[in-house]
């Protein structure tokens, strides 16, 4: 398997969809704009986004870990 591959930034979904009244999923703390373009986003957009996730998630003090 290539590196490229193995590097690829997989989708947070949990299959919990539910958008709150921002507009950010509350399974995956994903925007409604970011899931709609996940498929479209390069890895470097992707890592991006995963970051905001992970301060979305802290910020909802659903974080554990």
């Amino acid at each position: 398997m290539s590196q490229t591959v193995k590097n690829v930034v997989t989708s947070p979904c949990v299959s919990i969809c539910y958008l709150d009244e921002q507009d950010i999923c509350q399974g995956c703390f994903r925007s409604g704009e970011e899931i709609s373009h996940w498929g479209d986003y390069s890895n470097e957009q992707r890592m991006k986004v995963m970051e905001k996730v992970r301060e979305r998630e802290k910020s909802s003090f659903n974080f554990i870990g």
